[in-house]
């Protein structure tokens, strides 16, 4: 029931409507604390050592501590393993995005024993391109797309949405990086004077898009956003509609914890024409993947 982001007293209620007893909303968060040392364990467990692909994103939730309701972030950082199945390798629940942080996140991982990413896609997340350059400086930062569209579209009027994000399409559905550049700058001409900050972001973000033009685009698909992991997300905004307020951080990493685990037990086959993937992967990366 705590899985399923009922809350103790409604766990509470729902045990006496249906047996008859009574539980106290203290003896509620004991029992589920009982979880606290199997998440530990857990979170520090010994990942693969390669992963060819990780998505980072995140949820945000509001979150009772120290007597203030305060928004804080469940970070997800899900792995691509080399046969092609998806992994949580960890959750963090933060509050200020920064270098620092992203590198306190990113070295947990390598002292966990993850050595080489190949592709890591996340959205625009403060600080993290540089984290990334420091932690895994062999590692290709690619910015989820569809983040990129919608962060975009906000500086457009509604009149003008549908026609630039048109526009847009072309530019990360071109054949190869010459076009993409071509045609962003097609695009700036447009609709520069009338849009500068919709038109910057593009091009201030140039260097973590251009990754996917290395690729087919049946590849493309595979990691140009974060979709592989909106099943996960579902299952956690499932929770914030369950709960207005989660009571502490403690109690919003269990859930997360159980909604993981849940979650998960659907993930019983490799991601789509993971062959194809992995074989372009290897060349692109050279004896970075095991034979």
């Amino acid at each position: 029931m705590y899985a399923k982001g009922m809350t103790t007293t409604q766990i509470s209620e729902m045990i006496e409507d249906i047996y008859g007893f009574e539980i106290s909303e203290g003896m509620g968060s004991d029992i589920t604390d009982k979880l606290l040392p199997q998440i530990e364990k857990w979170q520090n467990r010994l990942p693969s050592d390669v992963y060819p692909i990780v998505f980072i994103d995140a949820i945000h939730f509001s979150v009772r501590d120290d007597g203030i309701i305060r928004k804080l972030a469940a970070y997800v950082v899900l792995g691509i393993n080399e046969d092609g199945y998806k992994e949580v390798l960890t959750i963090e629940i933060g509050e200020n995005e920064s270098s620092k942080y992203w590198l306190s996140v990113l070295n947990g991982l390598k002292n966990r024993g993850v050595s080489d990413i190949l592709i890591l896609c996340s959205d625009g997340l403060t600080g993290l391109k540089e984290a990334v350059q420091i932690a895994f400086p062999a590692t290709e930062h690619q910015r989820c797309i569809v983040h990129m569209v919608r962060n975009t579209l906000k500086y457009v009027a509604n009149k003008d949405r549908k026609a630039f994000a048109k526009d847009l399409k072309t530019i990360y559905t071109a054949p190869d990086e010459e076009s993409a550049r071509s045609r962003l700058k097609d695009v700036t001409e447009k609709w520069d004077s009338q849009y500068p900050n919709a038109v910057n972001c593009w091009c201030e973000n140039r260097d973590v898009i251009t990754p996917i033009f290395k690729f087919s685009a049946e590849v493309r698909r595979a990691f140009y956003t974060t979709n592989a992991i909106e099943s996960l997300n579902a299952s956690y905004w499932h929770l914030n509609r369950q709960r207005s307020v989660f009571p502490s951080p403690k109690s919003l990493l269990k859930t997360l914890y159980l909604a993981t685990f849940e979650a998960t037990k659907k993930w019983t086959m490799p991601i789509r024409n993971w062959g194809k993937v992995r074989g372009e992967l290897s060349i692109m990366f050279p004896d970075r993947l095991s034979d």
